[in-house]
């Protein structure tokens, strides 16, 4: 099966960064769209920011001109390069990924289990 392993989570100070990874795994024909999402405590699940296969980028509004959505199709990997870091910014990161196992599949969408990012002020 399709496993998303996050890494690159942490502790940080406000106005510092960090890089988050999300590497695929499995047995799969393609990857198409891979994507961000953040949940603060108490909070929904919410979208960051996603990108297609073709490198295209969309992102949320507070993370416009903060964060970096980025992938590497040959590694299965998705980054999310995060700047000037605010404690609202604090929550599980969770990546996501739609996976065609075969080349006329509609896809599948497949969760990691999340990477713990903590901002102090």
């Amino acid at each position: 099966q399709v496993q998303l392993v996050e890494s690159g989570g942490g502790f940080v100070q406000a106005g510092r960064s960090l890089r988050l990874s999300c590497a695929a795994s499995g047995s799969f024909h393609a990857i198409g769209a891979m994507a961000w999402y953040r949940q603060a405590p108490g909070m929904q699940r919410e979208l960051v920011a996603r990108i297609e296969r073709d490198g295209s980028p969309e992102y949320v509004d507070h993370a416009h001109g903060r964060f970096i959505i980025t992938r590497d199709n040959a590694k299965n990997t998705v980054y999310l390069q995060m700047n000037l870091l605010q404690p609202e910014d604090t929550g599980v990161y969770y990546c996501s990924a739609t996976v065609l196992q075969y080349y006329w599949d509609a896809g599948t969408m497949y969760w990691g289990r999340g990477a713990q990012v903590t901002v102090s002020s």
